[in-house]
């Protein structure tokens, strides 16, 4: 019962890593194998880099980035909650469930208060 179960992932697994190496393999004989500097060099946008890539940036790039994941999240959650809430009214779970994304929201709301004191949305 297991083979016939799982046979068939087992078969993609192979076939996956199989495909995999072979790829790699042919590209490690087959590709170019000289060294150009120029080639190699970092190039974006048309400007040529400075200094060194691990220079410190402003924390408000990091703040920016929590305040997008955080409203993200909030979209993916609440948008099929609120689609599928009536069938869990129904079913007589509907007051559990709003409390659930009562605290959600909340937990939220917390991580936008956060937000604002730590000044991320300033533009100065």
């Amino acid at each position: 019962m297991f083979v016939h179960t799982f046979g068939p992932i087992a078969i993609q697994i192979i076939f996956a890593v199989g495909f995999t190496a072979i790829i790699l393999l042919l590209i490690h004989s087959v590709g170019p194998k000289l060294y150009n500097p120029i080639k190699y060099d970092t190039y974006e946008c048309g400007v040529e880099h400075y200094g060194d890539a691990r220079g410190l940036f402003s924390v408000k790039f990091y703040l920016i980035a929590v305040l997008f994941i955080l409203f993200d999240i909030e979209a993916v959650f609440v948008v099929p909650w609120s689609v599928i809430f009536m069938e869990f009214k129904q079913i007589g779970v509907g007051l559990f469930i709003f409390a659930e994304m009562a605290v959600f929201i909340g937990v939220l709301i917390l991580g936008y208060i956060y937000i604002i004191k730590k000044g991320a949305l300033k533009w100065d």
